[in-house]
């Protein structure tokens, strides 16, 4: 369907995007995205909701609350809060490093060469260490 003057309709919006039409109408209950009128019943969206709902999509992957991406969406998109991303990018990098030492101990104890898993200086560490984060 091509893009009418008004805008693109919901339904085309769902289809392009893979975003369903109750998670737009949620979205923009919140103040994410807008539409800019109505075909008869249907909400219409300009065409720029497909790179709103892209960028949506990508803070959502990341760990960003849908509070913090209106926070940085009702600014201005083309200026996303720098700060914001830096401290998600802070934060999945420790979030990277915490995974990384728990993959490997992962390893490590699927290969150990002990007899038991609880004779293993490395596996029992390891059950210290998750005793103390609890």
């Amino acid at each position: 369907m091509d893009e009418n003057p008004i805008g693109i309709p919901i339904g085309e919006v769902v289809r392009r995007s893979g975003v369903p039409a109750s998670t737009l109408r949620y979205y923009e209950e919140r103040g994410l995205i807008t539409s800019v009128g109505r075909r008869g019943l249907a909400r219409v969206f300009a065409p720029a909701v497909l790179s709103q709902l892209a960028l949506i999509a990508i803070c959502r992957n990341v760990g960003f609350s849908l509070d913090e991406i209106t926070q940085m969406l009702s600014r201005d998109v083309a200026n996303l809060d720098r700060s914001m991303l830096a401290a998600k990018a802070d934060e999945l990098d420790a979030m990277v490093r915490r995974m990384t030492v728990m993959r490997d101990q992962l390893r490590h104890a699927a290969v150990c060469p002990a007899p038991s898993h609880l004779e293993c200086p490395t596996f029992q560490r390891m059950l210290r260490e998750a005793g103390s984060d609890a």
